[in-house]
């Protein structure tokens, strides 16, 4: 007789044959999950800058990668490069929000009689925040015209915010501001597009090797990763990506936050 499944067993979807979208596509976490999820066997969409190397890794990536340059603050780029996804692989299952700027300044540098320009405030939460959201909106339009699996499930959207969304470090108030953004936004997104089986999780990782990161001296790289309790060293982008298709697999993981940060907590 064939064996009697358990009841509490419960099969996980492939990545494999998903259509991802992933903003900031072309580099860092971005271009890392993009790599894993074709690998995978998923088909892919970089959203990214027209001056980003984007095209050049779609290229690289083969026939199950599409490049789409635009700008996640702008609402016609970003429904431009939907359209471009639904032509190239008929639908979108997941979407991956990495696109974001970060800046370094005090709200006022005493020493300097310097403040803190709005503009510089105002153009990263544009990017990190508003962004972010205007990806969402125009995307679970897109996904709800999927049809959905036995549990009713439509489509996944994990977006990037960061550590410092809790434990924000001097000059980073507009970083943190905007990230902190992100997380307050993830369970009302989730409960909103809840009836359409649509999930929405943030990821906040700590200090990952990153362009970011990458310009800084090596001496200074090591020290920041020492700072992390265990491992104690920058996470990788594979590891970001490895997270993000652990999410897309697992189901029943929505509206949550999840800290990719080896236990760091952030001095200021």
């Amino acid at each position: 007789a064939a064996p009697v499944p358990s009841p509490f067993f419960c099969p996980l979807p492939p990545v494999q044959g998903l259509v991802a979208l992933v903003t900031g596509g072309a580099s860092g976490l971005g271009r890392a999950t993009a790599e894993r999820l074709v690998a995978q066997g998923a088909r892919v969409v970089l959203l990214d800058l027209g001056s980003s190397p984007g095209a050049q890794l779609a290229k690289e990536l083969g026939e199950r990668c599409a490049f789409a340059p635009a700008d996640v603050t702008s609402a016609e780029e970003v429904a431009a490069a939907l359209k471009l996804t639904q032509k190239e692989f008929g639908r979108l299952d997941l979407v991956v929000n990495c696109a974001g700027v970060g800046i370094a300044v005090k709200t006022y540098n005493s020493k300097k009689d310097k403040v803190h320009e709005l503009e510089d405030f105002q153009r990263v939460i544009n990017v990190n925040l508003v962004g972010t959201f205007n990806v969402i909106r125009l995307s679970a339009q897109l996904m709800s015209q999927n049809k959905p699996d036995a549990d009713g499930h439509r489509g996944l959207v994990v977006n990037t915010a960061s550590v410092a969304a809790f434990e924000g470090q001097v000059g980073q108030a507009a970083y943190s501001a905007s990230k902190g953004g992100i997380v307050g936004m993830t369970l009302p997104i989730a409960r909103d597009l809840a009836p359409l089986g649509i999930r929405v999780v943030t990821i906040a990782p700590g200090l990952f090797s990153t362009p970011l990161l990458a310009g800084l001296p090596e001496r200074v790289r090591n020290f920041l990763g020492q700072q992390v309790p265990f491992p104690s060293r920058l996470g990788h982008p594979s590891e970001y990506a490895h997270l993000v298709q652990a999410l897309a697999e697992n189901p029943m993981v929505n509206g949550e936050v999840v800290r990719l940060d080896g236990a760091l907590r952030m001095q200021p």
